[in-house]
């Protein structure tokens, strides 16, 4: 009889755990309705994949404390399908378990699934091998692109249906595309995602959302319509009514209380005294509201995006995606942070009590040393293929990283070089001897050369800086060479091209010799009493990349305003841990420290 009694407890248990108390949300003719009351969504936008896995539950925790009670977060498709057909959800990709943490705090939860996200993220989500479909167009109609759509949906919806709020989930609604009235105005291609959503298993409701004057491309009919970017209560309403039926909810889905930084530009800052009284107004109306960023983190990788328009130079973002948010980079509260939460105090329902706001966690400095083995990359070659024409990275078969093409120029020659729609940031060396820097944000592409009666071997480095995220270059974003170079206006011909996807850093090989010239790795070991955050201070490097303990810590580049990278306390050992650099312009360098705080703010010419 025990037994038994113990086996039915036990079959309670696991029953009370499978089948949480139910709750229902929907879209009502005024209102959100949570369990058939008005619910007001005070959400906070964080993205899982720019933050460490080790961190989401205390960032979200931040949240809560902010006195958010709901997340939303872009699912970015090119972080779960980098190979086509092949998905990953483990390990920082693992979207479910965010969810599930988002749960345990208290916290709903807004899914924006893509297939475009923007969000100065590489291609604005998209996956790289899209581009080796000749003629694709993304955000079309395009049968190709419609079925690859489908599918990673479909494997998305695999690890997030279960999670849905009809399912005693925490996510509540989704949305389909994504401002998708600054690009055009198909309604049947929003209607495919629709019904695309419907058919792999979303069931919660969806939403669309457009800046002001995108409303009317971008929203979609019996869709509800949010707005990003406009927080006049008496407009927001109008226009919402405008393409609802003359109700709400009223949802601003993007609410800027600061924005993200690019290279070689301004570090962006946001008083909290310039918008603290509108955020209030907007709570007190009982419009619902998704701070952008509410925690931003790190784009750490070859995952940042750019900028192009038709009117602005190529802009590439940085590393740190802080946002001037109110919970930093490293995931700390912010006077920002503590100004919003009083605001939201004043509009919760009675008796809610919030968790205190955790205290600034540790942070630690660590004193200068030297790296003392080094990996010449033009002596580290991987295998070659031999073309006639430079391949672009796609055609080539590579997403990221950097591209070597190499050819012998016959001398004498003198005139000028000039490569073709070069993407995006080139080192040209003759000989082994670098003659030219080639930036595309300054729009440069030629360079003169000069070569003795003996000839000379030409090499161009190209590095991937972040393929355009927004706009009209969407569908013109290959990388690398990707038509030509000539001299003196006759093409160059017969290539030997080396690929370096930087996937992982095994196969180099380092040695103690020293080496001054040419792009180069460099690796040294640092000792840790205790880990605590830290900053890893590039300002006297050049430009490159950083590894620690074999993960990503981000991309440098000494023009600013970002000179500092941050380093999670998590992905430190206690005693020994190994660095890794790739240097591009400065392989002369070799010591570097540690801060205990960020420097986010300090150009260079």
């Amino acid at each position: 009889m025990s037994k038994l009694l113990t086996l039915s407890t036990l079959l309670l248990l696991l029953g009370m755990y499978a089948f949480p108390q139910a709750h229902t949300f929907r879209i009502g003719e005024g209102d959100f309705m949570l369990d058939g009351k008005p619910f007001q969504i005070i959400s906070g936008e964080m993205h899982f994949a720019r933050i460490p896995r080790e961190c989401w539950r205390e960032r979200l925790h931040m949240a809560k404390a902010m006195g958010l009670n709901t997340v939303a977060t872009y699912v970015f498709w090119n972080y779960h399908e980098t190979e086509k057909g092949k998905y990953n959800f483990k390990g920082n990709a693992d979207v479910a378990e965010f969810c599930r943490l988002a749960k345990l705090e208290g916290l709903w939860v807004i899914i924006r699934p893509s297939p475009y996200a923007c969000a100065e993220w590489e291609w604005g989500g998209y996956p790289w091998w899209l581009m080796r479909e000749k003629g694709l167009k993304v955000r079309s109609q395009d049968p190709r692109f419609m079925d690859m759509s489908r599918k990673y949906f479909k494997a998305l919806a695999k690890q997030l249906g279960p999670l849905q709020v009809t399912k005693g989930g925490p996510i509540i609604m989704v949305q389909i595309e994504n401002e998708y009235g600054s690009y055009d105005k198909d309604k049947v291609y929003l209607g495919k995602y629709r019904d695309i959503y419907r058919e792999v298993g979303f069931d919660v409701d969806l939403y669309t959302c457009d800046g002001p004057s995108q409303m009317p491309a971008g929203y979609l009919p019996g869709v509800l319509p949010a707005v990003n970017g406009l927080d006049n209560v008496k407009e927001v309403k109008e226009l919402i009514n405008k393409y609802n039926n003359n109700h709400g909810p009223y949802f601003i889905a993007e609410w800027y209380p600061a924005w993200f930084d690019s290279w070689g530009l301004k570090h962006h800052v946001v008083p909290y005294a310039d918008f603290i009284h509108t955020y209030d107004t907007v709570l007190a109306a009982g419009l619902s509201i998704n701070i952008y960023m509410a925690h931003g983190g790190t784009t750490r990788w070859f995952w940042n995006g750019a900028n192009m328009s038709r009117k602005e130079p190529y802009m590439p973002q940085t590393s740190s995606y802080d946002y001037d948010a109110p919970i930093d980079e490293a995931g700390n509260a912010t006077p920002k942070l503590m100004a919003m939460r009083e605001v939201i105090m004043k509009h919760l329902p009675p008796q809610t009590v919030l968790p205190d706001v955790p205290a600034k966690k540790p942070s630690m400095a660590v004193p200068e040393f030297r790296l003392d083995q080094s990996c010449p990359l033009f002596n580290n070659l991987p295998s070659a293929i031999h073309v006639s024409r430079p391949l672009s990275f796609e055609d080539y078969g590579q997403g990221y990283g950097y591209m070597l093409y190499r050819t012998r120029i016959k001398g004498p020659a003198k005139g000028i070089l000039k490569i073709l729609q070069m993407r995006d940031y080139a080192m040209v060396y003759l000989d082994g001897k670098r003659i030219a820097i080639l930036d595309r944000r300054l729009k440069q592409d030629s360079l003169e050369l000069d070569v003795t009666e003996e000839g000379a071997r030409l090499d161009i480095l190209v590095e991937n800086n972040g393929r355009i995220n927004y706009g009209y270059y969407l569908n013109d974003n290959k990388q690398g060479i990707t038509e030509k170079v000539s001299l003196n206006g006759k093409e160059i011909r017969g290539w030997t091209m080396y690929g370096f996807p930087m996937k992982d850093l095994k196969g180099l090989k380092f040695s103690t010799q020293k080496n001054t010239s040419g792009p180069v790795f460099r690796k040294g070991i640092f000792t840790v009493d205790e880990p605590a955050d830290t900053y890893a201070d590039m300002s006297r490097w050049g430009k490159g990349h950083v590894w620690i303990n074999g993960r990503s810590i981000g991309k440098y580049w000494n023009i600013g305003p970002q000179q500092t990278l941050y380093v999670p306390a998590q992905w430190l050992n206690k005693g020994q841990n190994e660095i890794v650099i790739i240097e591009e312009i400065k392989p002369e360098q070799e010591a570097i420290q540690f801060l205990d705080h960020p420097v986010l703010d300090e150009l260079k010419p």
